[in-house]
């Protein structure tokens, strides 16, 4: 009994010294200074902020990438811009918001933790300049947030095209349900993730090599990461970017997502291959790329929006949390 209560300290007092620094282990629990939720919290946030802000211009994209069962004259962003204010009213920009409300924020504070946390793990030997580890981490970032995401894409959608054909949101969902089944919720996902894995892939690694570029730069400027113009900037052009190389998968997500609705085609299966041969006989080569000048419109700005707003939010979490340290 007395050479254990002798010892035991002993081997309790080398495990205390090996953990005691605390300090670094818990700098890598909370990535960056930061915690899980908190990275959540300013995800879903910019998420939020960046699709309703640019929802219009995402109207005018899907109007124009949808395909009618006629061959289609080329439509420009002001052709199709004034044909739905003319036809419908004003309101019709907008009409599918809720939906993308209720999908955005979640969706986005998945997107966002889980890049924070698989570039951590994936920056060997603490590099963050690693373009290879933002590429993989932004993929699978997107796969998780696309899970997420596409039911109520597809719903915003929907509403989007429907010209009173659904009375909301949820009236969307249940007839979609009742109508076509579960599954129907779930048809472009595939096509979602095989876009948006080559686009955050661009997007991310073209996002921080742009704001580091832009900080050396000028380092004064920007010192400790919080100049909101570099976010904005190397934001506007990794989503630009992204949005160019990707946009004949997203005319092929839309076709799946639409179909049915209003006249769109409506493909017997769900394969990438067949809507792509669809999209070539009726409209050509050009119908791949319906719609790029105002996903590019869409995404550089809604991508500086978000980039800074989340880069604000994770700086409100960094004074609090250095607030509630020193208290």
């Amino acid at each position: 009994m007395a050479t254990e209560a002798t010892t035991a300290p002993k081997f309790q007092e080398p495990d205390l010294r090996q953990v005691s620094p605390s300090p670094d282990f818990k700098h890598e629990t909370a990535h960056d200074g930061l915690k899980f939720w908190q990275f959540m919290i300013a995800g879903s946030i910019a998420g939020s902020v960046e699709h309703m802000a640019m929802f219009p211009v995402d109207t005018v994209k899907t109007h124009m990438q949808a395909l009618r069962p006629c061959p289609l004259k080329p439509v420009g962003i002001r052709q199709a811009f004034r044909s739905i204010v003319q036809k419908e009213g004003p309101s019709a920009l907008y009409r599918g918001i809720w939906a993308m409300g209720l999908g955005a924020g979640p969706a986005h504070a998945v997107y966002f933790s889980f890049y924070e946390v698989s570039k951590k793990f994936l920056s060997a030997g603490g590099n963050q300049n690693n373009s290879a580890a933002h590429a993989i981490s932004g993929v699978f970032a997107t796969i998780s947030s696309d899970a997420v995401l596409t039911p109520m894409d597809m719903v915003k959608q929907r509403l989007q095209m429907g010209e009173g054909t659904y009375k909301g949101v949820w009236d969307c969902v249940k007839r979609v349900m009742r109508e076509e089944g579960f599954g129907a919720f779930y048809a472009s996902y595939r096509t979602t993730v095989l876009m948006n894995a080559p686009f955050t892939a661009v997007h991310f690694a073209t996002y921080e090599a742009a704001k580091k570029g832009l900080m050396e730069f000028s380092p004064e400027r920007v010192s400790d990461e919080e100049g909101w113009l570099v976010h904005a900037t190397a934001g506007a052009a990794a989503g630009g970017l992204a949005a160019a190389v990707t946009t004949p998968l997203d005319v092929v997500k839309t076709q799946l997502q639409c179909q049915g609705v209003c006249g769109c085609d409506r493909f017997t299966s769900g394969s990438i291959s067949d809507v792509l041969r669809t999209i070539v006989k009726k409209d050509g080569y050009r119908g791949l790329l319906r719609g790029w000048l105002p996903r590019m419109l869409f995404h550089a700005p809604a991508a500086a929006i978000c980039w800074s707003t989340y880069e604000g939010v994770k700086s409100f979490f960094h004074d609090l949390n250095g607030d509630s340290n020193t208290a």
